[in-house]
């Protein structure tokens, strides 16, 4: 018997630190005037035995216990979920929404407010129901703003209510968790860097005859020719059939090396030269290009398309600088960038900070760009 009454002694104090743990409550400006004047009456009632001062008490003490039944009513059985963005850039505004369900049987929620909790401190969203019928739903949408790149948690949603009578703000935690990754945001390229980009594609593409949209050449109709490739108009100027030769669409290709060890002091450095790494392989995609990306000792290979791109973003979401001492060594990844120019391929290494170990590693390559030397238009 003693062992059961232990048992259930428990269980009552694990459902105490549970609620303790994620509810909370505190007075309002309105509340603290209530209580200090309950206070008041309750003196007055003892000093003179009035019964209608004890009466008064007794209701205003009612009120009190009333307020708490029934602000946990409001937060109870409620079912949220959070839908984030897909992609999330740094510095630009995100939509997300917030879905609330009121699973009571028969007793609608009022007067809720729904806010974020980022690392244990809540975040107003601007979400205020104040309504939610039982068995029904809602989703608002609200705006999002994470002013640097990396990796950023939502640890949970943080539920308030002031029903019903405005003395107390009742709170609820839900352990709801979001791990984000927001992507550096791509700028648009400074005008100098972006022709000698251009000088640099047009160096690499080389015109030669095969399958394709551009064209090539036109040359007098052979036997064992296509008949979809005659170009009639210019058939039916010189009286006899010209076929239509296209340009063979060789998919051009670059890698963008970004170096990661460098001094401890560099981090806005880093930043700068991360978003100028982002923005050339939005360029590239743009371009057609084929796009591999060297962060440090990770590699994303060659790929092309917004899905490539996203995971060229995604990684430079998360990474970070590493601290070096003593010189650094030079990535094996790097030191293979200069054969991969003489084969055709544009190369460009992105340097954060000065390194003249990387540059005499990094010889040959299409182009070392120095991120601290970068211009950027003004928006």
């Amino acid at each position: 018997m003693a062992e059961r009454f232990h048992s259930i002694l428990e269980r009552v104090r694990e459902f105490f630190r549970w609620f303790y743990r994620y509810r909370s409550i505190r007075l309002t400006a309105e509340g603290t005037r209530f209580i200090l004047l309950t206070l008041a009456v309750g003196v007055a009632a003892l000093n003179t035995g009035n019964n209608l001062l004890y009466l008064l008490l007794a209701m205003m003490l009612s009120l009190i216990v009333m307020s708490g039944i029934l602000s946990e009513q409001c937060l109870r059985h409620l079912t949220i979920r959070r839908r984030m963005p897909a992609h999330i850039f740094a510095g630009r505004q995100a939509t997300a929404a917030m879905s609330i369900a009121n699973r009571k049987a028969r007793l609608p929620t009022f007067s809720l407010r729904v806010m974020d909790v980022v690392k244990r401190r809540a975040v107003d969203l601007g979400i205020h129901l104040l309504h939610l019928p039982p068995h029904a739903s809602v989703t608002r949408a609200y705006s999002m703003l994470f002013p640097r790149r990396g990796l950023h948690r939502i640890e949970g949603i943080k539920l308030l209510t002031r029903f019903p009578f405005g003395l107390f703000i009742k709170a609820a935690t839900l352990p709801l968790e979001s791990d984000l990754v927001v992507y550096p945001e791509p700028r648009p390229l400074p005008e100098g860097l972006m022709q000698e980009l251009v000088a640099l594609g047009q160096d690499q593409a080389a015109l030669r005859r095969g399958h394709g949209a551009g064209l090539y050449n036109l040359r007098e109709y052979l036997p064992g020719d296509d008949s979809r490739a005659i170009h009639w108009k210019t058939s039916a100027r010189q009286s006899y059939l010209v076929v239509r030769e296209t340009e063979a669409e060789d998919q051009r290709q670059v890698t963008l090396a970004l170096p990661t060890a460098g001094p401890e002091n560099g981090p806005d450095a880093f930043e700068q030269a991360v978003v100028l790494v982002a923005s050339l392989a939005a360029y590239f995609q743009e371009q057609a290009f084929a796009v591999r990306l060297l962060v440090g000792d990770e590699e994303v290979p060659h790929g092309a398309g917004e899905t490539h791109l996203y995971r060229i973003l995604r990684a430079l979401a998360l990474c970070h600088p590493t601290a070096a001492k003593k010189p650094a060594p030079v990535p094996e990844g790097f030191l293979t960038l200069g054969n991969r120019t003489r084969v055709g391929e544009l190369t460009i290494v992105v340097l954060p900070w000065p390194d003249p170990h990387l540059m005499a590693a990094c010889k040959g390559v299409s182009r070392v760009v120095q991120a601290w030397d970068v211009r950027w238009a003004r928006p």
